[in-house]
């Protein structure tokens, strides 16, 4: 600790070097606030026999802790650039933890479903956060860091099911909540003693800064790019996740563990985040962009071929082919970070939120249109529907590279 807490009363100095147990905790703690948001799922079927409600009431947990994240990204995000961002990192983190222990005590689902739609509200600490990193990193490595922080917070979606379900199924479902609000009141003692304080880079009401973020979209075209194609490999990325457990259930009679596992898959592919940094820092971010998403685009086309192949044979098809568009994926949203955070140092966590907004469109898009896929063409039409929005992603990136 006494690398990290000696810049405890310090200012961010965004041209020194950040240490790296900072850039560590910092990972850990967008792990933690974001899989916040999937503990969940998982545990829907417990939850609905131990408090008594149907599978469709249940079912409003995840959705209420979804919604909140999207209105906290929209509405909350921006305000790191209005105001010291340490103090909304102690703050957002002080929340969570307050909320998933609330959670874990609920008596009842109606109070479940609001606790729900507060650790959405909060877990958005994970985009305090990597502006927070971009900030404090030297430009020559800023790739890189943002990369590591990236690890961290895409390791906590992959791996949140597998360990909610595992935690869940030995402890109770309540004991999920316990131990997350635990670590995230963890990470916020740790981020007091080792963050350094931010300037606020504007000085604008919530309403004008608010209203900056329609600005800021029509100002920048390299922003919309970024979000359009994030947006669209967001699309085919949770039409997969989405659909997977189904299909596997109906065509190789898998079970929910089975499904989960496939997480640890995505999660090799996450391990793209620090490697397409460093890229991105010695060969430009607008290259790293193309490959990742030809890779992503290559990886869902070859998934397709699997019909042709035996059951075994398939999977680990399938597997491959997660890892890759997996690795595509994440590096593409690495270098787009890199690129948006380069437009205007000034609205950094308003640019972040804009960004995560038109991925989160697309997550949501891709899950409904991957439902009526599967269910109207089977897993090729899945497959053939990541595949073109993919493709539509390579696009965007292969257009004009636009000037600011």
């Amino acid at each position: 600790m006494s690398t990290i807490s000696t810049a405890t009363h310090a200012q961010a100095q965004p041209h020194a070097d950040i240490p790296r147990p900072l850039v560590l905790l910092l990972a850990g703690g967008a792990g933690m606030a974001v899989a916040s948001i999937y503990y969940s799922q998982p545990m829907l079927g417990v939850l609905s026999g131990d408090l008594a409600a149907s599978a469709r009431a249940t079912g409003f947990v995840p959705t209420l802790t979804q919604l909140g994240y999207a209105l906290g990204i929209l509405l909350l995000a921006p305000l790191g650039d209005r105001y010291d961002r340490r103090t909304i990192i102690l703050v957002k983190s002080a929340l969570l933890s307050v909320a998933l222990l609330l959670s874990g005590l609920a008596p009842g689902l109606p109070a479940l479903l609001v606790a729900s739609l507060v650790v959405g509200l909060t877990a958005t600490l994970a985009q305090d956060i990597v502006p927070a990193a971009a900030t404090l990193a030297p430009e020559a490595r800023r790739g890189k860091i943002v990369g590591t922080v990236m690890t961290g917070l895409l390791l906590g979606i992959l791996l949140s099911r597998v360990a909610s379900g595992f935690v869940a199924e030995r402890w109770g479902w309540r004991a999920v909540f316990d131990v997350a609000a635990a670590l995230v009141a963890l990470f916020g003692l740790l981020a007091w003693q080792g963050l350094p304080r931010f300037h606020a880079t504007t000085r604008m009401s919530y309403r004008h800064l608010m209203g900056s973020l329609a600005a800021l979209w029509g100002e920048h075209r390299e922003l919309r790019r970024a979000a359009w194609a994030q947006g669209l490999l967001a699309l085919g990325f949770s039409a997969f996740w989405s659909t997977l457990a189904v299909m596997l259930h109906q065509q190789f009679h898998y079970g929910s563990a089975a499904a989960g596992s496939f997480g640890l898959a995505g999660a090799a592919g996450a391990l793209a985040a620090p490697l397409a940094g460093r890229l991105a820092d010695r060969r430009g971010p607008e290259l790293v962009t193309r490959l990742g998403v030809a890779l992503a685009m290559a990886s869902f086309a070859l998934m397709g071929l699997g019909v042709l192949l035996p059951g075994d044979a398939q999977i680990g098809l399938i597997v491959a082919a997660t890892v890759g568009f997996d690795f595509g994926v994440q590096a593409t949203l690495v270098a787009h970070q890199t690129l948006v955070y380069g437009i205007d140092p000034a609205a950094r966590s308003r640019l972040n939120a804009l960004l995560f907004t038109g991925m989160f469109v697309g997550m949501a898009s891709g899950a409904a249109l991957g439902s009526l896929a599967l269910a109207s063409a089977g897993w090729v039409g899945v497959v053939a529907l990541s595949t073109a929005s993919a493709g539509a992603a390579l696009v965007v990136r292969m257009s004009r590279r636009a000037r600011r």
